[in-house]
């Protein structure tokens, strides 16, 4: 993803949730996943897709067993 995407997307995630603490970093090297974040807490890696020309973009958002509340 170009930098301008990234502030894009970064933008529209943070209207969307309004949370001006969500942040998407690139990777600090080609391959590499590009994160999401919240504040400091990883939230989740980010995707972009071509398909037929069209652009989209998925977050897979990881939540360990151990970060939930013992019982609800």
């Amino acid at each position: 993803m170009t930098p301008k995407e990234i502030a894009r997307l970064t933008n529209y995630l943070r209207q969307t949730f309004n949370n001006p603490r969500i942040t998407i970093l690139p990777p600090s090297k080609d391959g590499q996943p590009i994160e999401m974040r919240i504040g400091e807490e990883f939230i989740g890696v980010v995707h972009r897709d071509v398909d037929e020309g069209e652009v989209s973009y998925s977050i897979q958002i990881m939540i360990l067993e151990e970060d939930l509340p013992a019982e609800v």
